[in-house]
């Protein structure tokens, strides 16, 4: 990758989404522009938004040179759209395809080695990230919080489900953050488009940390027929 060349970062985990056109200049990334998704409307503006910035940018899809996208964990329906979004821009034209987990981004954003984002039933999507070893990403509940010793000793998060960590984690300072959007990624994209280290396309697949509501309830159906029946 060189110099000049045009990136696009896609995150469509949240809440609310996010798509970015970059590009990088020397030792610096610029951002040409960042149009924000609402959330639920994915699959009708993403498109639309990748169009318009590189309409405005005065280029065209084959004019990247990569594509970051933000694969998880989050919103099932947003994780998928977004990741057949960008397979559906990157197989025709061979564009380059890095992925990378939210909370990961999250993480290096803040600079706070350890992360996590409220995953909803109580329960956290959690990064653990400690010196000597790899990091570990997982689903917690408050019973498998508790049984993680020793507690880190700080987590960066970005919403209020995932500050309940307090009351498990007494002595673990929560370092408040801005949600992650698109462009917080294209940092670590880079390092890697550049590294010529990429995604295979046809291995590449959400984060997602839990099963989906189907595939829970419906194991539970097929273990117990009295749940398909209700």
């Amino acid at each position: 990758m060189s110099f000049g060349q045009l990136i696009l970062a896609i995150d469509t985990c949240g809440p609310t989404g996010s798509v970015a056109l970059g590009r990088l200049a020397g030792r610096d990334l610029e951002i040409l522009g960042q149009i924000e998704l609402a959330g639920k409307t994915y699959s009708a503006t993403l498109v639309a938004a990748v169009s318009e910035l590189l309409r405005s940018a005065g280029t065209e899809l084959r004019g990247l040179g990569g594509i970051v996208v933000v694969n998880g964990p989050g919103s099932f329906t947003g994780v998928r759209v977004g990741l057949s979004a960008v397979k559906g821009l990157a197989e025709g034209t061979e564009i380059p395809v890095v992925a990378f987990s939210r909370l990961e981004v999250l993480s290096r954003k803040s600079g706070v080695p350890s992360a996590a984002l409220d995953a909803h039933r109580g329960e956290v999507y959690l990064r653990l990230e400690r010196s000597g070893a790899r990091p570990v990403e997982l689903l917690a509940g408050p019973a498998e919080l508790a049984a993680i010793d020793p507690a880190p000793v700080r987590v960066v998060v970005c919403d209020d489900g995932a500050a309940t960590l307090a009351s498990v984690w007494p002595g673990t300072q929560l370092v408040k953050a801005a949600a992650p959007v698109a462009a917080d990624a294209f940092r670590l994209g880079e390092a890697r488009l550049t590294a010529g280290i990429f995604a295979d396309l046809a291995l590449l697949d959400g984060h997602y940390l839990r099963r989906s509501d189907a595939e829970i309830f419906g194991t539970e159906s097929e273990r117990n027929p009295a749940v398909a029946a209700s």
